[in-house]
């Protein structure tokens, strides 16, 4: 989106033009980056020069076909560290794309807007693939008929409040094992087993704060609790950083009324006829007395 201001200054004699990247991670952070010499502002934004971020050519076109480019840069501490781009933070992450004037930043057009893709690494240089707003309209979107429910616990669909007392817990790292998967806990009672199995972990501080995990398997063991991801955390994790776990869901009728007391929001069809029935039909011999139909029985 090109302003009137940006046209009139391209149609002139001299430009004095530079790139711009706003980078919006998913925990809030706001990053910028300039290709030019120095630092340039853009809605309160400093765009660091020297980060050594540059673009290909973005490749754009009509239709619902996803608009796409890369983003090069060099991995420093300063700019794009190692850490955060293995840890996820960028991954996700919101872009866009400016081509500013920098001796006047308010004059500047909008070249690219999307979101950070595929990332990878090599040595002390990244690649980033830059995805365009359509790209979320290639994702499946629909409801399927299945026994289990198809919302997400504490969701509009859901409606479950999950700040209610019981179902979550903050705790002080205790023990860690195998790569950031596995927390032991030697006391950690008020809550059943298996409690936050399918549930979530989120890191409240630490050099991992902001990170967040999905739980395989809760046990009580020992008088203690041993908790295991299904992925491990991504950062460093150390004894004493601050976590919170939130209570899990399996998707049954059975746990959304006994669990949460929340049949009324239940998306799920538990009693949807199983394979056997549908592929059933009348055989000879088999009884018809108009009752229900059972594959392998008579009636």
């Amino acid at each position: 989106m090109t302003s009137e201001a940006m046209t009139t200054h391209l149609a002139g004699a001299t430009t004095t033009l530079c790139r711009a990247w706003t980078v919006t991670r998913r925990d809030g952070v706001v990053l910028g980056f300039t290709d030019h010499d120095r630092d340039v502002e853009i809605d309160g934004v400093v765009h660091r020069a020297g980060s050594g971020l540059t673009a290909r050519a973005i490749q754009q076109g009509t239709g619902l076909a996803v608009d796409n480019s890369e983003a090069l840069g060099a991995l420093t501490d300063a700019a794009i560290s190692e850490t955060d781009l293995a840890a996820g933070r960028y991954d996700g992450a919101e872009v866009r794309l400016w081509l500013a004037n920098w001796a006047d930043p308010s004059v500047r057009a909008l070249l690219f807007r999307g979101s950070l893709g595929e990332v990878g690494r090599k040595g002390a240089e990244f690649r980033a693939e830059l995805r365009g707003l359509s790209d979320a309209l290639n994702q499946p979107v629909g409801l399927s008929y299945a026994r289990g429910c198809s919302a997400v616990l504490g969701d509009s669909r859901c409606r479950f409040d999950l700040t209610q007392p019981g179902y979550f817990s903050e705790r002080i790292l205790e023990g860690l094992e195998r790569e950031n998967r596995v927390f032991s806990f030697a006391t950690f009672g008020g809550f059943d087993d298996r409690w936050f199995e399918f549930g979530r972990v989120d890191v409240l501080t630490g050099a991992a704060a902001g990170l967040s995990g999905l739980v395989k398997s809760d046990r009580i063991k020992d008088g203690g609790r041993r908790i295991e991801l299904w992925q491990g955390i991504r950062a460093a994790l150390a004894a004493g950083d601050l976590v919170r776990f939130t209570v899990g869901c399996d998707k049954r009728s059975e746990t959304c009324r006994e669990k949460f007391a929340n049949l009324l929001n239940f998306r799920g069809f538990p009693h949807i006829p199983g394979e056997d029935w549908l592929t059933a039909y009348p055989r000879a011999g088999q009884g018809s007395s108009g009752g229900s139909l059972q594959a392998g029985t008579s009636t």
